[in-house]
């Protein structure tokens, strides 16, 4: 699906889910070339930036883990920016792009309403708006690392183990696909100095500061989630210590028991006491008494 947005002399050309139709509608009148034509029609594994004579083309990807559709991880957005137009091409619906497009057409996120602009102004608030969703994500994902740690210090230990690999994973998807973009953009300024000269430089490098601060961002967040997993693993390793010393100590008491119920229950002539008045009382009394000595120790050594 395509749609058009027009800003003073300038066009954005948005395209969703592209057809072999749309693209060969861009390729007529962008004149993109067979080889980009195709490129268009799927995906790119991986992001980079091409200097074409009239035009730069540039791919991005951006992790969307909360917000996206199907089992995608990430979602692609391709960059053609001409000194006249920019075109978009994505292959899902991205809400960075959607909010975007309704204030593009109001004219308000372009914050110069009485100025000559040019596509380059566009993608530099594009490209920021989808760092902004980006910060969503990582917003998202602050607030369940305060969940886990609220969690953790809450007798949940156990509980939060899945809920800290599911959080590890998201960012470790967030600090590879925007660990990838760098390289990328410092094409992509280089290219941007090309066809709109040297002036839209500092615009571009606020493109890498937009991408900088969400990038140190989900690392500090990935900092955050090492140092809770190592202490939840230490109060689940404390707690597990403390049920086994337990259990070592009960099955300490009642071994000494569980001999001495074993003797007096041999069937022989000359056991002591058995048949004497009382006898039951005795072995039971001497039973409780050997636990209570035995407990009474331990609980001067404090080991329980």
């Amino acid at each position: 699906m395509i749609t058009r947005y027009e800003y003073q002399d300038v066009s954005w050309v948005d395209v969703e889910l592209p057809t072999t139709e749309d693209i060969e509608s861009l390729e007529t009148e962008f004149n993109l070339g067979p080889l980009l034509s195709q490129e268009l029609l799927g995906p790119t594994l991986k992001p980079h930036v091409d200097l074409y004579p009239e035009f730069a083309y540039a791919v991005l990807h951006f992790p969307s883990i909360r917000y996206t559709h199907g089992k995608a991880t990430t979602q692609e957005v391709d960059f053609i920016v001409g000194k006249k137009f920019l075109v978009t091409v994505h292959y899902d619906t991205i809400p960075a792009i959607y909010d975007f497009a309704r204030s593009f057409e109001v004219a308000t996120i372009l914050k110069r309403p009485n100025d000559k602009i040019h596509s380059g102004y566009i993608l530099f608030e594009l490209i920021q708006r989808l760092y902004q969703g980006v910060g969503n994500e990582l917003d998202a994902i602050e607030d369940s690392i305060e969940d886990i740690e609220h969690a953790i210090f809450s007798g949940h230990e156990r509980e939060m183990v899945a809920a800290i690999s599911a959080v590890s994973r998201e960012l470790l998807i967030h600090k590879r696909t925007l660990g990838n973009h760098q390289d990328t953009l410092d094409s992509l300024e280089h290219a941007g100095v090309a066809l709109f000269a040297e002036s839209f430089r500092n615009y571009l490098r606020g493109i890498s500061a937009f991408h900088f601060r969400t990038y140190t961002r989900a690392l500090g967040f990935m900092d955050t989630m090492a140092e809770l997993r190592n202490t939840n693993d230490s109060l689940l390793s404390t707690r597990q210590t403390e049920i086994t010393k337990n259990l070592t100590i009960m099955a300490f008491i009642t071994f000494p028991l569980t001999l001495l119920a074993a003797i007096f229950g041999m069937n022989t002539v000359d056991t002591p006491i058995l048949g004497a008045p009382g006898d039951f009382w005795i072995i039971v009394g001497a039973m409780a008494t050997l636990m209570i000595a035995f407990f009474t120790y331990f609980k001067i050594q404090k080991w329980l």
